[in-house]
């Protein structure tokens, strides 16, 4: 929940919280260039590290799997610390992280590397909402927060292009040094322009882990992690999908990524202001409009000038981020720090299972295209875990009315 003190902070001083605003999307660049990059750099890493692209796809999943592991984990942790203490930590962590897979020898040693720099993922992004919604005020949540993850989706129109040419022209390792340095970047930014707080709300870790435990917030996160893995299924593959079944050269791969990246930075403003005027009821349609998508998807992968849009409206598929992150403001009670990191958890579950999925499609001979078919399966999927979650939210108005 909003902090009561901080919505006149907006008020007081909008340029400090600007410039907050700022410092925190500036390590959403870097961690959405870092979690992104592997889709464009798959051919660099499948030449240099003499691998697959499904094994590609499983450095995909580990960073996934990392962050999974870590955004409760370090949430939990860090429930003592003030916010800023945390977010600067989390943020040096992931420069060392990225730092290190820069230069990991090979494969295995690279996996291990992509899972610990997953870890401090959720965390940061789950604290950074928290301070975004307390300064920003109850009625500019929405926005506060779609500001904050536009850093991730400036990412990938500016940095996964980038950090392809970056691939092809000189190596993969360069692009995970740039992020360490943008991390490094973000703990400058955060400790210049964040102050402690000393109204701020502590809680202890025992606390959140029982606040947590209830049906709406799992539900939400299921949601994520369900009818997210569409977006991930389809663009972790769209690198091969390019040159196999549209038939272009490699060059065209970073102006996809940043075509993605428009499409990303449209629907994460539109989540934000559907959120601010249908609350919870954005999600089924903005799941709804995910699985049409994901539909025509594998029709429009045959010519460039179809693709082409089509890569920008899986992109739009992001705004579903700033949907879940404020209803599970509405309903985690006292567990907003756990439950802000678990949404990033969530979507790195849907990082890690949509790839899988698509891969064993792929594998399977169903070819690159299957992942859009796939894809709109788990789109269909948030939408029966949506409707569950409306069921089970009824369900206990009516129980608490009875009592």
């Amino acid at each position: 929940m909003a902090d009561a003190v901080t919505p006149t902070a907006y008020e007081r001083n909008r340029a400090r919280y600007a410039a907050i605003l700022f410092a925190l999307a500036v390590g959403g660049f870097a961690i959405g260039t870092s979690e992104f990059a592997m889709m464009g750099l798959m051919p660099s890493l499948v030449q240099d590290l003499g691998i697959t692209e499904p094994q590609v796809g499983h450095l995909i999943s580990a960073y996934a799997l990392g962050v999974v592991v870590g955004a409760p984990l370090l949430a939990i942790l860090g429930a003592r610390l003030p916010r800023r203490s945390l977010l600067l930590a989390l943020m040096g962590f992931y420069a060392l992280a990225n730092l290190a897979t820069a230069f990991a020898p090979d494969y295995h040693v690279m996996l291990g590397f992509r899972f610990i720099a997953g870890l401090p993922h959720g965390a940061y992004f789950g604290v950074a909402m928290l301070v975004a919604a307390s300064i920003g005020g109850p009625a500019q949540r929405g926005a506060a927060i779609s500001r904050v993850m536009l850093g991730l989706s400036i990412a990938i129109l500016v940095g996964n292009p980038l950090a392809t040419c970056m691939g092809q022209a000189l190596s993969w390792r360069y692009v995970f040094a740039l992020v360490a340095a943008v991390a490094v970047l973000t703990v400058a930014l955060v400790a210049r322009s964040l102050a402690d707080d000393p109204a701020e709300p502590r809680q202890t870790p025992l606390r959140e882990m029982r606040a947590f435990n209830t049906s709406q917030v799992w539900l939400t996160l299921l949601i994520g992690a369900v009818g997210f893995a569409g977006m991930f299924c389809a663009f972790s593959y769209l690198a091969p999908t390019l040159t196999e079944v549209t038939g272009t050269g490699d060059s065209w791969i970073p102006i996809a990524m940043g075509v993605f990246g428009v499409g990303s930075i449209i629907g994460n403003l539109a989540g934000g202001w559907l959120v601010d005027r249908l609350q919870f009821r954005a999600a089924p349609v903005i799941l709804a409009w995910s699985a049409l998508v994901l539909l025509t998807y594998p029709f429009a992968a045959h010519s460039l000038w179809t693709m082409l849009p089509a890569v920008v409206a899986v992109g739009t598929m992001g705004a579903l981020a700033p949907v879940l992150q404020t209803r599970l403001m509405d309903v985690a009670g006292e567990a907003q720090t756990l439950a802000a990191a678990s949404n990033h958890a969530a979507f790195n579950a849907a990082n890690a299972l949509g790839p899988w999925l698509g891969g064993l499609a792929i594998s399977a001979g169903l070819g690159w295209t299957s992942t859009g078919h796939v894809g709109a399966a788990t789109a269909v999927g948030g939408l029966l875990v949506y409707a569950w979650a409306r069921w089970d939210e009824r369900r206990m108005t009516v129980a608490l009315a009875r009592s």
